[in-house]
């Protein structure tokens, strides 16, 4: 009897194993399905007029898109999170190819952040300082929903977020599976996007 059971025992342990990695194959293809449901799409940026203007630097094209925005009068501040120490307004003009000194009093420097949650913290103080009730948030858009969790989580309730996605070159969100390095850099923030839900606690953050 006792041989027996024994013989079975890790069959049944196989089983359930088998079991759970289909379970855990079928929600984590799942989860990715509504994650690439949350990447913008071209088309998708309110026009309307916020507050202010957050940047999240860290990728190509952000901080041109912001300048662009604050010089079309969408808002009358910029705020650029996450820049590296030493970078001052001038420079980013002249990196954004804007001319210099035409919007630098109205750009504000961030240089403590240095994730997406630091940036979220660090926009949450200025803007509290600020009084300022809306904003309107600048980011890749493979970025986006992660970084709209982060913001939620952090600010105030009353605090309106506006999307603008940035659509960085040679990232191909509705076909990445053909194209390696879109597929490595969707499936990375997928990652993130549920350690940061988990981090919250936010499981009905699927928005």
């Amino acid at each position: 009897m006792r041989r027996g059971l024994w013989r079975r025992r890790p069959r049944r342990l196989r089983r359930l194993l088998a079991l759970a990695l289909v379970v855990f194959a079928i929600a984590w293809l799942f989860g990715f399905y509504r994650f690439n449901q949350l990447i913008p799409e071209p088309g998708q940026a309110s026009s309307r007029v916020t507050d202010a203007i957050v940047v999240l630097t860290g990728g190509a094209g952000r901080v041109r898109e912001g300048l662009k925005l604050l010089d079309d009068g969408f808002a009358g501040k910029l705020f650029i999170s996450g820049v590296h120490g030493g970078v001052d307004a001038q420079a980013l003009l002249r990196v954004a190819r804007q001319a210099p000194g035409n919007l630098e009093c109205c750009i504000v420097i961030d240089h403590a952040a240095h994730s997406t949650r630091s940036n979220a913290r660090e926009t949450a103080k200025w803007v509290q300082k600020e009084g300022y009730k809306s904003l309107r948030l600048v980011t890749a858009n493979y970025h986006m929903p992660r970084s709209l969790l982060e913001f939620r989580n952090t600010l105030p309730a009353d605090i309106e977020i506006e999307p603008h996605p940035v659509f960085p070159e040679g990232f191909h969100a509705n076909d990445w599976l053909p194209w390696r390095g879109s597929g490595r850099l969707v499936i990375s923030e997928y990652h993130k996007f549920v350690a940061a839900m988990l981090n919250h606690g936010a499981g009905g953050s699927w928005q």
